[in-house]
């Protein structure tokens, strides 16, 4: 089954007038790819996927997978709080090609910790030897899913990978003590990537490498190689990076940033908007002190 490690960025997705820009996207893959990036995640919460049709998810996949062209993997955001519609989803994505898929632990509806497995199981069921990569995101979903729950999607070998985005490298010792290697831990927090990894995690699925691609892939790889100081010297220097990345709803500060690096229009889909003013000058010099903005 799939073995995940290293840097993965949950792609942005560019619009102009409204429709996805292709160009813009385009770019994006290439330079993820030419960076260290390892996995490509469109149409996950920081690619607006809730705020798009399922004709436009298709297509933001179909070109992700047509410019990358086997180079990195690709696993697809295709999560819902439908189980039905989830299992369609990922239909979608696997036909188009993509390696794998990221589901989210179904929000809103606050389903139990088993109802949490059984969605899982349902979906490795109707999509057998399909790799999935579960997320846990308590604070977008409402639901968390704890670490005996984790320990029984170890059951699944669909489930190959767990994205945690509670920020706690506490809970990611609890699910290491009791997952092990069955289950490949990934941060779902840009801010301890450093301390997760040393927890028994194996990568990042990033916000902030949209934008600093390079940085990020050096930072997973020297905590990898247990090269303590190193990953912690890249971690503290992108600490300001992932602050200003995260002080307005994401993608906000995101696409933002890479609109200030001349990437991407200004489009972004309501009910969210444009970074203000005042976020915008103190991320844009934080941009100018990483060298990626003049």
């Amino acid at each position: 089954m799939t073995k995940l490690s290293g840097s993965m960025t949950a792609l942005a997705t560019p619009f102009k007038n409204g429709a996805l820009d292709e160009a813009a996207y385009e770019w994006l893959v290439n330079d993820q790819i030419a960076n260290g990036t390892a996995v490509l995640i469109p149409m996950g919460t920081t690619g607006e996927a809730v705020t798009m049709s399922a004709a436009e998810r298709k297509r933001a996949i179909e070109v992700c997978i047509a410019v990358n062209k086997g180079r990195a993997k690709v696993f697809a955001g295709a999560g819902s709080n439908n189980t039905a519609e989830c299992i369609d989803s990922m239909k979608v994505a696997r036909d188009l090609g993509a390696d794998g898929v990221l589901i989210v632990t179904p929000y809103y509806n606050k389903p139990t910790q088993a109802g949490l497995v059984e969605h899982y199981r349902l979906l490795a069921k109707a999509h057998p030897g399909f790799p999935i990569m579960a997320y846990n995101v308590p604070g977008r979903t409402g639901v968390d899913m704890l670490p005996d729950a984790v320990k029984r999607l170890c059951d699944i070998p669909e489930v190959v990978a767990l994205k945690e985005a509670t920020g706690s490298v506490l809970r990611t010792l609890d699910v290491y003590e009791l997952c092990g290697d069955r289950m490949t831990l990934l941060s779902g927090d840009d801010f301890v990537v450093a301390p997760f990894i040393a927890a028994g995690g194996r990568g990042v699925v990033s916000v902030s490498s949209n934008v600093v691609p390079r940085l990020m892939a050096d930072l997973v790889a020297a905590a990898l190689e247990q090269d303590t100081k190193t990953a912690l010297d890249v971690q503290l220097k992108l600490q300001p990076l992932h602050r200003l990345l995260f002080c307005e709803s994401n993608p906000i500060p995101v696409k933002m940033a890479l609109h200030l690096m001349g990437r991407f229009g200004l489009d972004i889909r309501p009910p969210l908007f444009p970074m203000t003013e005042g976020n915008t000058a103190k991320l844009k010099a934080e941009l100018q002190k990483l060298g990626v903005v003049k």
